[in-house]
């Protein structure tokens, strides 16, 4: 019967999740709605380019390629256009068509609506992104089964809430730590109930992994005021406040994605921490909360030097050239730490580390009091009773955790 109520409450939680992503994808903001309006954007296919007007010097290409491309896709589909491609100089922006290549054809109409500004803007890659997705998505769902098919579901709405739900309020200039909080927040529900169940066990990881998301916040914010790091440090920083943005709060949007993206890493070992638990809770029904805390405490000790190497390594692999750079040109390591980009990066890997580590005993703590029973004395009377009448112990185990 406890079974059966657990499943239906699985089901309730995926029907409702399921229903919120058709909700993302048939909705769209005012920033979506824009950039619909200014243009037409197509698969293409070229058939022609022209390399004449390229010069190059050194390592890097300037000038113009022109490219000749078939539509395949879009209102203009089946026509054969001339895009231009300017190219700037700048390895990272910089791309080059060759014959037989797919691109994205950005094409501006004119006031008859035929094609008038055609822009080859970047190869074609979206077929490839869709298939790798689909690849994931079947090795999720054959290896993990309903767990899988959950998670995926879990995984695809991480994705539309922080693009059409956190993106655009940060563009609208609400409060980038508070929305990131919020956001965070519920993702950690969405994803922690619908792996775990609705049900203590769910409650204990959700409770134990906000919690260290909250600290994380709290050194985020102080941390970055200490440092004097800007949040102009970030990619594309300034091109957002040149773009019309000038009043976004760039220093609030860094300290909102230091513990966002440490915040996986969080909601995973409070996971690990939360299902041990509930294993040594089931296995042991007469357990103290004190008892059932070191068990939790324990088992995060194991857990936590290898998640906190795991989150060393995952923003290491995003500044590896910056340390290189620093190295190439001989800059003492004292003044490789001094610079305000070097800096923002060790601020991000010590304070995501921070919230990680203090995950394991907050999840402990919330394991011991929703998990374990509080250790009575029995009395004379109701021990002779359970004497006569004994009941599974497996069976009031397994209903505490279900509540």
């Amino acid at each position: 019967m406890l079974t059966y109520f657990h499943h239906r409450r699985d089901l309730a939680l995926v029907l409702f999740f399921r229903s919120a992503l058709r909700c993302f994808v048939s909705c769209s903001h005012r920033f979506e709605d824009r950039s619909k309006a200014e243009s037409v954007r197509s698969r293409s296919r070229v058939v022609e380019v022209d390399n004449s007007e390229i010069r190059t010097f050194g390592l890097i290409r300037k000038g113009t390629q022109d490219v000749v491309m078939e539509i395949l896709s879009g209102p203009y589909e089946g026509m054969v256009l001339e895009g231009h491609n300017q190219l700037l100089g700048q390895l990272d922006r910089d791309k080059l068509f060759k014959a037989g290549d797919e691109a994205l054809a950005v094409i501006t109409p004119g006031a008859d609506g035929s094609p008038e500004v055609v822009n080859p803007q970047a190869h074609y890659r979206l077929g490839l992104e869709l298939w790798l997705l689909g690849l994931f998505a079947a090795l999720l769902i054959a290896f993990g089964g309903w767990t899988g098919a959950k998670a995926l579901l879990s995984f695809l709405f991480t994705g539309l809430m922080l693009w059409k739900v956190m993106v655009p309020l940060m563009l609208e200039g609400a409060n980038p730590i508070l929305v990131a909080l919020g956001v965070t927040a519920l993702l950690s529900g969405a994803i922690i109930f619908l792996v775990a169940g609705v049900n203590r066990t769910g409650l204990t990881a959700f409770a134990g992994a906000f919690t260290g998301i909250l600290t994380s916040c709290v050194l985020a914010v102080w941390f970055t005021d200490k440092f004097h790091v800007h949040g102009a440090v970030m990619p594309f920083a300034e091109t957002l406040l040149y773009a019309g943005y000038e009043y976004l709060d760039l220093t609030a949007i860094f300290v909102s994605g230091v513990f966002l993206a440490s915040s996986g890493a969080v909601m995973d070992l409070a996971m690990d921490v939360a299902a041990s638990m509930r294993e040594v809770v089931e296995k042991k029904p007469g357990i103290g909360r004190a008892e059932a805390v070191m068990s939790g405490i324990r088992v995060g000790r194991a857990v936590v030097g290898t998640m906190t190497t795991t989150l060393l390594l995952a923003y290491s692999g995003g500044y590896l050239t910056l340390l290189m750079a620093f190295m190439a040109q001989g800059i003492p390591l004292e003044s490789t730490f001094n610079f305000v980009y070097v800096a923002a990066e060790v601020l991000k890997t010590l304070v995501g580390s921070f919230g990680l580590v203090l995950v394991a005993p907050f999840t402990a703590l919330a394991g011991g009091v929703l998990l374990a029973r509080q250790r009575r004395e029995p009395k004379a009377e109701s021990t002779a009773q359970s004497m006569q009448n004994p009941a599974p112990a497996h069976q009031s185990a397994s209903a505490s955790l279900t509540e």
